[in-house]
């Protein structure tokens, strides 16, 4: 797998190629736990699928800011998902195995994942992915905005982002939309750089704006 190769050094090797920015990885990770966050409400306590989780990165940042979710991950790199911290992997299911997974998730996040997955495979992991969500439940995708030359840049210095094809909006619009889902949300995101981070308030207020490095799209299954 290509991610197993990464795994020992994943965040060193993140945190060089976003080092533009003047922050590590941590602060994009926990931006978007703090994000769904603000979206959800901090008292969700509904059961979170973490899909494409990695070694774990965004995992402990939305059992920080959502405490009462039960959280669930699944990563393709079965080296990652050994990386996992073990106060996350013993509270919940980590897997590498997509049978070990439920179908009662009231909320899958796929973060910086479809990147890597060629788009005509994307549909159906958006539509198994809905097969996943009870009823009422939300299929967050987080995705870097190819319009941001700034975010081109990153990804292309990026070693384990060699395979990247960008998804644009809309075109993750279109996955919400032919899964069956409810446009629920639709958020640019991540705007200020450091140098500029006495402007971070603000961020809530910039969402329709297109110049944000990342976005995020959600949508809704009927009950």
């Amino acid at each position: 797998m290509q991610f197993d190769q990464f795994a020992g050094n994943y965040k060193h090797l993140l945190d060089e190629s976003i080092a533009l920015s003047g922050e590590d990885s941590s602060y994009f990770a926990e931006y978007k736990a703090r994000y769904l966050a603000r979206v959800l409400g901090n008292e969700f306590a509904g059961k979170i699928l973490d899909f494409g989780c990695g070694v774990g990165m965004l995992s402990r940042f939305l059992k920080k800011h959502l405490p009462k979710s039960h959280l669930n991950g699944f990563d393709v790199s079965q080296e990652s998902i050994a990386r996992i911290d073990h106060s996350l992997s013993s509270e919940g299911i980590f897997t590498f195995e997509p049978d070990h997974l439920g179908c009662d998730y009231d909320l899958i996040v796929v973060a910086n994942v479809l990147h890597h997955i060629v788009p005509d495979r994307r549909p159906s992991i958006a539509s198994d992915l809905t097969q996943r969500l009870a009823p009422g439940g939300k299929l967050a995708i987080i995705e870097h905005n190819p319009a941001n030359p700034l975010t081109r840049r990153t990804v292309d210095r990026c070693p384990f982002d060699e395979d990247a094809i960008l998804l644009p909006r809309s075109e993750s619009l279109h996955l919400i939309a032919s899964s069956g889902l409810k446009l629920y949300r639709r958020d640019y995101i991540v705007f200020m750089p450091r140098f500029a981070s006495a402007l971070r308030p603000v961020e809530p207020w910039l969402s329709w704006l297109p110049l944000g490095a990342q976005y995020a799209v959600l949508g809704e299954k009927h009950g």
